[in-house]
């Protein structure tokens, strides 16, 4: 009998339990399988656009018009690939000659270090598009503020999106998108 309480608290049984705990609290951090359950809503309005309940008003006569509201250059419709995802995605330029990536009635899962890229990769359906955003040219245009919802993200004032088609919801962690849309011009 004592043979057997001295082996279960040798130093073994303690390096065993050490890396075993270790190595659950290495998996959650890495895996975050409670964001499976949190949903983060952001409901964002698309930047210049005013919401008043008047017309504008015309500008005096002889006086330049004021500049055009935002216009969408390019959209598409998100589809699924790691996770369920639905929503439309929108290339808007504003008045001020900036652009922004807009999510639409965003809907997908919440998961770990999940970003918003601007990509030259093609759109693929099922498992063939999870993995492509990398392969080419993309931008970051930072983490992913919520998975419901609508919500904007500026591109950098030195890209030309005339050089992307698509847009990602990507997983940094794990490399692969969780859902995308081919940006059709308009």
């Amino acid at each position: 009998m004592g043979r057997v309480r001295k082996a279960l608290t040798g130093p073994l049984v303690i390096a065993v339990l050490v890396v075993a705990v270790g190595g659950v609290g290495l998996g959650l951090y890495w895996f975050q399988p409670w964001k499976l359950w949190q949903d983060e809503t952001v409901q964002e309005a698309l930047p210049g656009v005013a919401e008043t309940s008047a017309p504008p008003a015309a500008p005096p006569s002889g006086s330049p018009s004021p500049a055009a509201g935002p216009q969408t250059l390019a959209s598409g419709e998100l589809i699924s690939h790691e996770h369920a995802t639905s929503g439309t995605v929108k290339l808007v330029r504003l008045a001020d000659g900036s652009h922004v990536v807009r999510l639409e009635n965003l809907n997908t899962s919440n998961g770990p270090d999940l970003r918003v890229w601007l990509a030259d990769a093609p759109v693929k359906q099922g498992r063939a598009g999870w993995h492509v955003f990398d392969d080419g040219k993309y931008v970051s245009l930072g983490k992913l503020k919520g998975n419901k919802g609508s919500q904007n993200y500026a591109l950098p004032r030195d890209v030309d999106p005339s050089g992307y088609s698509s847009v990602s919801i990507w997983c940094d962690r794990f490399d692969v998108s969780f859902g995308a849309a081919e940006l059709a011009r308009i």
